[in-house]
């Protein structure tokens, strides 16, 4: 029995020294990655910094002519909202003008025409004539 406390004994001894060269050799293995991760670091630092500088420095040059350009866009956009209203003023104004003319002559050839008057056949006949030469025309173009 003895020889066996002895040889357990003996056996883990060995182990733990085994450990310790492991963990000696894990601590010295640790040591050497984090300088190199460090010295990566660094390196990467000096490399993103100046660029980081003149991605700041671009930033803050281009930043008040961006803002002038959608400051101009956005007023264009008001001039051009105004311009399309006074146009579409005018042509309503235009298409109830002539509206209203169409109304009158359609009132003087109908009023002709149920009072038997020569004249009023006459003007209802060279208005026809008219329109039919107007889209002669327009389907000669």
């Amino acid at each position: 029995m003895q020889f066996w406390l002895e040889f357990f004994s003996i056996v883990a001894a060995i182990a733990l020294v085994v450990q310790v060269v492991i963990l000696t050799a894990l601590f010295f293995q640790l040591r050497r990655t984090t300088e190199s991760v460090n010295r990566l670091v660094g390196d990467l630092h000096s490399r993103v910094g100046p660029i980081l500088t003149r991605v700041q420095i671009l930033l803050d040059d281009t930043q008040p002519k961006i803002s002038s350009m959608v400051n101009d866009a956005s007023h264009i956009v008001y001039l051009a909202r105004g311009q399309a209203q006074k146009i579409d003023r005018v042509f309503t104004d235009a298409a109830d003008r002539l509206r209203g003319q169409l109304v009158q002559v359609d009132r003087i050839l109908t009023g002709d025409a149920r009072s038997g008057g020569r004249r009023g056949r006459e003007v209802q006949a060279q208005f026809v004539a008219a329109g039919a030469e107007g889209l002669g025309a327009g389907a000669g173009n």
